[in-house]
Protein backbone atom coordinates (compact mmCIF):
# COMPACT_ATOMS: atom_id res chain seq x y z
CA UNK A 1 0.00 0.00 0.00
CA UNK A 2 1.30 3.44 -0.94
CA UNK A 3 0.48 6.47 1.18
CA UNK A 4 -1.01 8.09 -1.94
CA UNK A 5 -3.56 5.25 -1.90
CA UNK A 6 -4.85 6.52 1.45
CA UNK A 7 -7.64 8.92 0.57
CA UNK A 8 -7.92 12.46 1.91
CA UNK A 9 -11.55 12.85 0.88
CA UNK A 10 -14.48 12.73 3.28
CA UNK A 11 -18.22 12.37 2.64
CA UNK A 12 -19.87 15.58 1.48
CA UNK A 13 -22.29 15.42 4.40
CA UNK A 14 -19.57 15.35 7.04
CA UNK A 15 -19.96 17.80 9.92
CA UNK A 16 -18.05 21.08 9.92
CA UNK A 17 -15.09 21.33 12.27
CA UNK A 18 -12.81 24.21 13.27
CA UNK A 19 -9.62 24.69 11.30
CA UNK A 20 -6.58 22.85 12.64
CA UNK A 21 -3.25 24.65 12.26
CA UNK A 22 -0.44 26.07 14.40
CA UNK A 23 -1.35 29.41 16.00
CA UNK A 24 1.59 31.02 14.17
CA UNK A 25 0.87 29.47 10.77
CA UNK A 26 0.16 32.83 9.10
CA UNK A 27 3.62 34.12 10.04
CA UNK A 28 5.82 31.00 10.22
CA UNK A 29 4.11 28.84 7.62
CA UNK A 30 3.06 27.00 5.73
CA UNK A 31 1.95 30.26 4.15
CA UNK A 32 -0.80 31.19 1.74
CA UNK A 33 0.50 33.00 -1.35
CA UNK A 34 -1.14 36.21 -0.06
CA UNK A 35 0.85 35.91 3.17
CA UNK A 36 4.20 35.12 1.60
CA UNK A 37 5.27 38.73 1.00
CA UNK A 38 8.35 39.31 -1.12
CA UNK A 39 9.17 36.67 -3.71
CA UNK A 40 11.95 34.30 -2.66
CA UNK A 41 13.69 31.61 -4.71
CA UNK A 42 11.47 28.55 -4.93
CA UNK A 43 10.56 25.52 -7.00
CA UNK A 44 7.20 26.45 -8.55
CA UNK A 45 4.94 23.39 -8.79
CA UNK A 46 1.71 25.25 -9.51
CA UNK A 47 -0.31 25.08 -6.29
CA UNK A 48 2.85 24.58 -4.20
CA UNK A 49 6.07 26.56 -3.97
CA UNK A 50 8.92 24.63 -2.40
CA UNK A 51 11.95 26.18 -0.73
CA UNK A 52 15.01 24.64 -2.45
CA UNK A 53 17.62 23.01 -0.22
CA UNK A 54 21.05 21.66 -1.03
CA UNK A 55 20.84 17.92 -1.61
CA UNK A 56 17.03 17.84 -1.76
CA UNK A 57 15.32 15.84 -4.50
CA UNK A 58 11.80 16.72 -5.67
CA UNK A 59 9.59 14.08 -7.27
CA UNK A 60 6.07 14.44 -8.65
CA UNK A 61 3.83 11.42 -8.05
CA UNK A 62 1.67 10.84 -11.16
CA UNK A 63 -1.59 8.90 -11.54
CA UNK A 64 -0.79 6.81 -14.63
CA UNK A 65 -4.48 6.37 -15.47
CA UNK A 66 -4.84 10.05 -16.38
CA UNK A 67 -1.24 11.35 -16.28
CA UNK A 68 -2.19 13.80 -13.52
CA UNK A 69 0.24 14.80 -10.79
CA UNK A 70 -1.33 13.91 -7.43
CA UNK A 71 1.45 14.59 -4.94
CA UNK A 72 4.97 15.91 -4.57
CA UNK A 73 7.60 14.01 -2.58
CA UNK A 74 10.71 15.68 -1.18
CA UNK A 75 13.71 13.55 -0.23
CA UNK A 76 16.36 15.05 2.05
CA UNK A 77 19.05 13.40 4.20
CA UNK A 78 17.26 10.06 4.50
CA UNK A 79 13.83 11.52 5.18
CA UNK A 80 10.83 11.89 2.89
CA UNK A 81 8.02 14.43 2.88
CA UNK A 82 4.98 13.90 0.67
CA UNK A 83 2.72 16.92 0.15
CA UNK A 84 -0.80 17.16 -1.25
CA UNK A 85 -2.78 20.45 -1.40
CA UNK A 86 -6.59 20.45 -1.49
CA UNK A 87 -9.32 23.05 -1.88
CA UNK A 88 -11.12 23.71 1.40
CA UNK A 89 -13.98 25.79 2.84
CA UNK A 90 -13.23 29.34 3.88
CA UNK A 91 -14.42 29.02 7.49
CA UNK A 92 -14.28 25.34 8.48
CA UNK A 93 -11.49 22.76 8.55
CA UNK A 94 -11.01 19.34 6.94
CA UNK A 95 -8.29 17.75 9.06
CA UNK A 96 -10.57 16.40 11.81
CA UNK A 97 -12.68 14.35 9.37
CA UNK A 98 -9.78 13.37 7.11
CA UNK A 99 -7.66 12.24 10.08
CA UNK A 100 -10.42 9.90 11.25
CA UNK A 101 -10.80 8.44 7.76
CA UNK A 102 -7.05 7.85 7.34
CA UNK A 103 -6.94 6.13 10.72
CA UNK A 104 -9.83 3.88 9.72
CA UNK A 105 -8.24 2.99 6.35
CA UNK A 106 -4.85 2.13 7.86
CA UNK A 107 -6.44 -0.07 10.52
CA UNK A 108 -8.52 -1.87 7.86
CA UNK A 109 -5.30 -2.58 5.91
CA UNK A 110 -3.70 -4.21 8.96
CA UNK A 111 -1.64 -1.25 10.11
CA UNK A 112 -1.83 0.95 13.19
CA UNK A 113 -2.46 4.70 13.53
CA UNK A 114 -2.49 6.61 16.82
CA UNK A 115 -3.34 10.25 17.40
CA UNK A 116 -0.57 12.32 18.97
CA UNK A 117 0.04 16.01 19.60
CA UNK A 118 2.72 17.34 17.26
CA UNK A 119 4.17 20.72 16.27
CA UNK A 120 1.30 21.29 13.82
CA UNK A 121 -1.48 20.05 16.12
CA UNK A 122 -3.00 16.59 16.26
CA UNK A 123 -1.33 14.16 13.87
CA UNK A 124 -1.34 10.43 13.20
CA UNK A 125 1.68 8.30 14.09
CA UNK A 126 1.27 5.22 11.95
CA UNK A 127 2.77 1.92 10.87
CA UNK A 128 1.46 1.05 7.40
CA UNK A 129 1.83 -2.20 5.43
CA UNK A 130 3.86 -1.87 2.22
CA UNK A 131 4.88 -4.09 -0.66
CA UNK A 132 8.12 -3.62 -2.56
CA UNK A 133 9.71 -5.98 -5.08
CA UNK A 134 7.25 -8.70 -4.16
CA UNK A 135 8.05 -8.51 -0.47
CA UNK A 136 5.71 -7.35 2.29
CA UNK A 137 6.78 -5.15 5.15
CA UNK A 138 5.80 -2.21 7.30
CA UNK A 139 6.74 1.45 7.22
CA UNK A 140 6.69 4.11 9.94
CA UNK A 141 5.02 7.34 8.83
CA UNK A 142 3.44 10.44 10.35
CA UNK A 143 0.36 12.06 8.84
CA UNK A 144 0.13 15.82 9.39
CA UNK A 145 -2.78 18.04 8.32
CA UNK A 146 -2.89 21.84 8.18
CA UNK A 147 -6.02 23.85 7.44
CA UNK A 148 -5.23 27.15 5.72
CA UNK A 149 -7.38 29.87 4.13
CA UNK A 150 -9.44 28.02 1.49
CA UNK A 151 -6.89 25.19 1.32
CA UNK A 152 -5.85 22.08 3.22
CA UNK A 153 -2.30 20.69 3.14
CA UNK A 154 -1.64 17.02 3.88
CA UNK A 155 1.93 16.07 4.73
CA UNK A 156 3.22 12.52 5.15
CA UNK A 157 6.58 12.24 6.89
CA UNK A 158 8.61 9.08 6.28
CA UNK A 159 12.13 7.73 6.43
CA UNK A 160 14.43 8.84 9.26
CA UNK A 161 12.20 11.77 10.29
CA UNK A 162 9.30 9.44 11.10
CA UNK A 163 11.09 8.20 14.22
CA UNK A 164 14.12 10.45 14.81
CA UNK A 165 13.47 13.77 16.59
CA UNK A 166 16.49 15.60 15.18
CA UNK A 167 15.68 14.61 11.59
CA UNK A 168 12.04 15.50 12.19
CA UNK A 169 12.97 19.10 13.06
CA UNK A 170 14.50 19.52 9.61
CA UNK A 171 11.34 18.19 7.93
CA UNK A 172 9.14 20.41 10.10
CA UNK A 173 11.06 23.42 8.76
CA UNK A 174 10.53 22.13 5.22
CA UNK A 175 6.78 22.10 5.87
CA UNK A 176 6.93 25.58 7.37
CA UNK A 177 8.67 26.91 4.25
CA UNK A 178 5.95 25.71 1.85
CA UNK A 179 3.74 28.31 0.15
CA UNK A 180 0.29 27.18 -1.02
CA UNK A 181 -1.16 28.85 -4.12
CA UNK A 182 -4.92 28.36 -3.92
CA UNK A 183 -5.79 30.56 -6.91
CA UNK A 184 -9.19 32.05 -7.68
CA UNK A 185 -10.70 29.14 -9.60
CA UNK A 186 -13.85 27.87 -7.83
CA UNK A 187 -13.28 24.29 -6.69
CA UNK A 188 -15.34 21.99 -4.47
CA UNK A 189 -13.81 21.41 -1.03
CA UNK A 190 -11.49 18.36 -0.97
CA UNK A 191 -10.58 18.65 -4.67
CA UNK A 192 -6.85 18.27 -5.25
CA UNK A 193 -5.20 21.53 -6.29
CA UNK A 194 -3.27 21.28 -9.58
CA UNK A 195 0.42 20.36 -9.43
CA UNK A 196 2.65 21.08 -12.42
CA UNK A 197 6.25 20.62 -13.55
CA UNK A 198 8.01 23.99 -13.23
CA UNK A 199 8.59 25.99 -16.42
CA UNK A 200 11.89 27.39 -15.15
CA UNK A 201 14.60 25.15 -16.69
CA UNK A 202 16.80 25.54 -13.59
CA UNK A 203 13.97 24.30 -11.36
CA UNK A 204 13.03 21.49 -13.76
CA UNK A 205 16.44 19.90 -13.26
CA UNK A 206 15.54 19.30 -9.62
CA UNK A 207 12.21 17.63 -10.37
CA UNK A 208 11.55 14.07 -11.56
CA UNK A 209 8.18 12.66 -12.59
Amino acid sequence: MSVTDISSTVPAGASDHPKSAPADRATRGPLDENEAGSIRPSVDLGSLRIDPRRGMQVRLEVDKSNNRAIAVTLEHHGSTLQLQPFAAPRSSGLWHSIRAQIQEQITAQGGTATEAEGPFGLELVAVVPVQAEGKFGKRNVRFVGIDGPRWFLRAVIGGTAATDAAAAEDVHEMIRSVVVVRGNTPLPPRDLLPLTVPENPESTEKVTV
